[in-house]
């Protein structure tokens, strides 16, 4: 997952040692921008806001309450860097929601940490799952949020798990667990090994999980994750039970039922520029998608491709 850090600033300096230091951290990409450029980079909604002080002409304390009003990113952590010592200025900018003041001269591994940790306690506090150690529902949210309001073409998928609760029923919690570490494993492999390079995979909870891939095509992934899935799913289950196909669960009447080999339904909804005004009517169309692919016996995929 790609961390965007903005640097609102009209100098060069700082972003190109910015661009330095992180030259070898493939998911943390440095962006420019000028105070001018502000909304553009709310909507993006980053995962670091970090704002040079002496580079700007506008009041600081002003850019860091416009960043804080926003909806969207209210808990988005904002650095300022100045060569401003003064105790009372260094108060007043900590008093308008800002984590971190870096003082200039610029300690460079000082800088460095203190990034990577205002991020790394970001996403922690948004709602990792501690199973799968994927985005939960805030992140998801707000990935839909940020790619919305750019007007990006993207697909949707919706994931979850056929005949699950009968898979717990009979070999308890903790195996259930690792079908879906499992399962969180498979869809990362074939969305991190596609050739697109903007995605996102969240963890909505129990067997529910989310993808997201930039442009309107997703079958080969579709495809890959099921094809991976069924061939990895055999090595939870018991030689009889794969020979059977099915395992027997007592009802609460005590009769014995058959439920098939746990198998995973794949709702996709195509997201056209204009087509939806928000993430909720993605969710009302996603809703159906993956109900008609989990009436299909097996691992399916369904895609929704219906214009506005």
């Amino acid at each position: 997952m790609a961390y965007n850090i903005y640097l609102i600033d009209n100098d060069d300096n700082i972003y190109t040692c910015l661009i330095e230091l992180f030259k070898k951290e493939k998911d943390y990409k440095i962006k420019r921008a000028k105070t001018k450029e502000i909304e553009s980079v709310l909507r993006n909604i980053p995962a670091l806001i970090i704002i040079n002080e002496d580079g700007i002409d506008e009041d600081i304390t002003k850019i860091c309450d416009n960043i804080k009003e926003d909806e969207n990113n209210i808990i988005t952590p904002i650095i300022v860097i100045s060569s401003d010592c003064n105790k009372e200025h260094r108060i007043k900018i900590l008093k308008a929601g800002v984590e971190h003041y870096i003082k200039v001269p610029i300690d460079k591994e000082y800088m460095y940490y203190t990034i990577i940790n205002a991020i790394r306690l970001l996403y922690t506090n948004r709602g990792i799952s501690p199973l799968t150690g994927l985005p939960g529902n805030i992140q998801i949210q707000t990935e839909l949020k940020r790619r919305m309001l750019n007007k990006e073409d993207f697909c949707v998928l919706y994931l979850d798990l056929d005949n699950f609760k009968a898979y717990n029923d009979v070999y308890g919690f903790l195996n259930g667990d690792e079908i879906i570490k499992f399962t969180a494993k498979t869809i990362l492999n074939n969305i991190n090994s596609s050739d697109n390079e903007d995605c996102f995979v969240g963890h909505i909870g129990g067997d529910d999980f989310v993808a997201m891939i930039g442009g309107t095509e997703c079958e080969g992934i579709c495809q890959n994750i099921i094809l991976e899935f069924d061939e990895g799913i055999k090595k939870f289950f018991t030689r009889t039970d794969i020979d059977k196909g099915y395992i027997e669960v007592p009802n609460r009447k005590g009769i014995l039922e058959e439920f098939p080999i746990t198998s995973i339904s794949v709702g996709v909804v195509v997201v056209d520029k204009g087509r939806f005004r928000n993430v909720l009517e993605i969710g009302e169309i996603a809703a159906q998608v993956k109900h008609l692919a989990k009436t299909t016996f097996g691992s399916t995929y369904i895609i929704d491709r219906r214009k506005k």
